[in-house]
């Protein structure tokens, strides 16, 4: 075997044509997969269940169908993970919550159904935050996820053990949610590549709620290049989701060379500038990016935008309003099962109105409006900021939930764009910054080509974090992160 790389390295399209030339297998790739989640895990506690026996078995089939000349598509064989809001058949699906902690679905969500039916290989469920709302909580089944790039700092959430996962090299690409930031924000703290598709793209089927309104399915992967590749197997109608889109699929990677002449691209600087969160550091590397993609041959304007606080009101009454509504009943008859953060940022909803709602939602269509028929009028694409920061340290939040201001994502959970987020650099203690590109509704092709253009000149992607394996000594948190927190094995 001449394999360029260890095997944890390998793209999903370098494995893919290992794969299919033979010189690696399915199940080689997937031995790799548990052996890294074995010696790093302990540390990260991406995973809360592992499915090595059904990995296996699926690796084989794989393993067989290549040899008898059948293929699935791109992710035939490939190791991959679903963040534990994706319902799994006769598989434990928890929401990282005491009230889900032994629930079994019967049958599998439609974006799972989708990864099985292309061969994909299940390595397991991973970490999130409670109901994807609460926080880096420890009063949970299961310990939060830590930083690959320093494991005392978060992930961002609430997609946090598959931004975990995939930064630490335990698998290629994990399915994560986004319903005000959680598949980019992640994706910005942790160095990863993360795609919110448009709103309808991707169906929702199965996993759990938290907006029914402003919910997103989308992978979370090393490189632009495997977000393509696994957008082509998810990416459909669903006739079962009433949120899903009938719009043809397109061919999301073949994009035309490396360059991005004839591309305009709005550059939404004053939309964040003035943020008290803003690190100067994060303006740096997103200037820097600006002229990175402006050397490539795009056009790169300043544009306006209107203001980020109509953008984060609007989403927050929303996504509470109606998170509130899914969990009103056991907020109000079982709340001492909810972790204290979960508990207190779903509870207030209960003070939102109906007329607070309709407001909302109005000013949700006005805005929505105002961004599709100004900038991306006259540009193809925006760049904006993900994170305004490097990740906090886990000191930093305390025994109540405290909102975290350091993103600027949900402008377009409320506009339903589709988004890209991508590292830009790194800060000055080590960890990533990172920035996203928003397209107009349902065009992720033009989306994913600006930034593999970037990621391919900028080579920010390069760098990996060191790796941090369990040496079988623990402080007082991981002391407690063991005790409560290992991975359960699964069939």
């Amino acid at each position: 075997m001449s394999l360029p790389c260890p095997l944890h390295e390998l793209s999903i399209a370098a494995a893919g044509r290992a794969l299919r030339s033979g010189e690696v297998t399915s199940s080689a790739l997937t031995e790799a997969a548990f052996a890294r989640i074995d010696a790093l895990d302990p540390v990260l506690n991406a995973f809360v269940l592992l499915t090595r026996e059904r990995a296996f078995a699926e690796a084989k089939q794989a393993d067989n169908a290549f040899a008898e000349g059948r293929d699935a598509g791109p992710l035939q064989g490939i190791p991959y993970a679903l963040k534990d809001i994706y319902a799994t058949a006769g598989i434990r699906t928890t929401c990282h919550s005491n009230l889900l902690r032994n629930h079994v679905p019967a049958a599998d969500c439609a974006v799972q159904e989708r990864l099985r039916a292309g061969g994909g290989v299940l390595l397991g469920k991973l970490g999130t935050f409670e109901f994807a709302i609460g926080g880096p909580s420890f009063d949970l089944p299961f310990p939060p996820a830590r930083n690959p790039w320093n494991p005392d700092h978060f992930t961002g959430g609430s997609s946090s053990g598959s931004a975990a996962a995939v930064a630490g090299g335990m698998l290629r690409m994990a399915m994560g949610s986004d319903t005000g930031g959680s598949i980019r924000g992640p994706a910005a703290l942790c160095g990863t590549v993360g795609l919110k598709p448009t709103y309808g793209r991707v169906s929702r089927r199965g996993v759990f709620p938290l907006a029914y309104s402003l919910d997103h399915c989308g992978p979370l992967t090393w490189s632009i290049e495997d977000t393509a590749l696994t957008m082509q197997v998810i990416a459909g109608h669903d006739p079962l989701d009433p949120a899903s889109a009938d719009v043809p699929v397109p061919q999301f990677t073949g994009w035309p060379g490396r360059d991005l002449d004839g591309v305009r691209i709005g550059y939404t600087r004053k939309f964040y500038i003035d943020n008290l969160f803003l690190a100067a550091e994060a303006t740096r590397a997103l200037d820097a990016a600006a002229e990175q993609m402006a050397a490539l041959g795009a056009t790169v304007d300043e544009v306006e935008m209107p203001s980020f606080e109509l953008f984060d009101a609007c989403s927050q009454v929303i996504m509470f309003a109606e998170a509130f509504a899914i969990h009103e009943n056991d907020l109000k008859t079982r709340p001492y099962a909810y972790g204290r953060y979960g508990y207190q940022r779903l509870v207030s909803g209960a003070v939102l109105s109906a007329a607070d709602l309709v407001q909302a939602q109005r000013l949700r269509r006005e805005l929505t409006v105002m961004v599709n028929e100004r900038p991306l009028r006259t540009h193809q694409a925006l760049l904006a900021p993900t994170a305004l920061s490097t990740a906090a340290p886990f000191a930093e939040f305390g025994r109540d939930a405290a909102p975290w201001g350091g993103m600027l994502t949900n402008p377009f959970n409320v506009t339903g764009s589709p988004a890209l987020a991508f590292p830009i650099g790194f800060g000055a203690n080590g960890l990533p910054l990172g920035a996203q590109i928003v397209g107009r509704p349902f065009d992720e092709p033009t989306v994913l080509r600006i930034g593999a253009a970037y990621e391919a000149a900028a080579g920010v992607s390069q760098h990996r974090p060191v790796d941090r394996p369990s040496t079988g000594t623990t402080d007082a948190s991981q002391a407690f992160n063991s005790s409560r927190g290992a991975p359960i094995h699964a069939a």
